[in-house]
């Protein structure tokens, strides 16, 4: 390098998140595709006001 350039900070890697961040984002990231899959499942019977599974028989 040349005297007349002064040297480049030295960049810090950003911290690696903790085991429990890491948790965290992946149960958020999960609870959100089930919404949507639960959402999509509620919106497929014909007119929407169907039950996602059929009920049994009432004395079993």
């Amino acid at each position: 390098m040349s005297e007349d350039q002064p040297p480049k900070p030295v960049r810090q890697a950003a911290p690696q998140p903790s085991r429990e961040d890491r948790l965290a984002a992946k149960l958020r990231e999960n609870l959100r595709r089930r919404k949507l899959q639960a959402r999509e499942l509620a919106g497929a019977g014909s007119d929407g006001n169907e039950a996602a599974l059929p009920k049994g028989e009432p004395g079993r």
